[in-house]
C-alpha cells in the first residue's frame, strides 16, 4: 500500500448535552399613572391570567411597589417586556417592566 493509497478513518464521539434555558423573571414596576385597569388588561393578553387572577396580580404590584407575573425563557421574558411597553406608550402609560434572572 503506498502513501497515496492510504485510509484515514476518524472516530469520534458526540457529547450532546441539552441544557434547559436560562429562565427570566418579568416583573412589573408600580407607578402613579398607569391605570389598574390597563394593568389587568395586558396581564389578561400577554400572559393568559383569569380576570380574577390578573386582579389579585394588579393588587400586588400596586401595594407591594412591584411583582412578577412570569417566569419565561430569557427571549419569551424580553418580547413580552418589549410588547407590554409598546402597548403601554401607544396609551401613554409609563409603566416599567423589568426582566431579571431567576435565583
Amino acid at each position: 500500500m503506498s502513501q497515496s493509497d492510504a485510509i484515514v478513518e476518524s472516530r469520534t464521539k458526540l457529547q450532546t448535552a441539552i441544557k434547559e434555558p436560562s429562565m427570566y423573571k418579568v416583573i412589573y414596576l408600580n407607578d402613579n399613572q398607569t391605570a389598574m385597569d390597563f394593568v389587568i388588561d395586558t396581564l389578561i393578553e400577554f400572559f393568559d391570567y383569569t380576570p380574577n387572577t390578573a386582579h389579585d396580580i394588579t393588587m400586588d404590584i400596586h401595594e407591594s411597589g412591584s411583582a412578577t407575573v412570569a417566569v419565561l425563557p430569557y427571549e419569551l421574558a424580553e418580547q413580552k417586556g418589549i410588547e407590554i411597553t409598546l402597548s403601554a406608550r401607544a396609551q401613554n402609560y409609563p409603566l416599567q417592566i423589568k426582566i431579571e434572572a431567576e435565583s
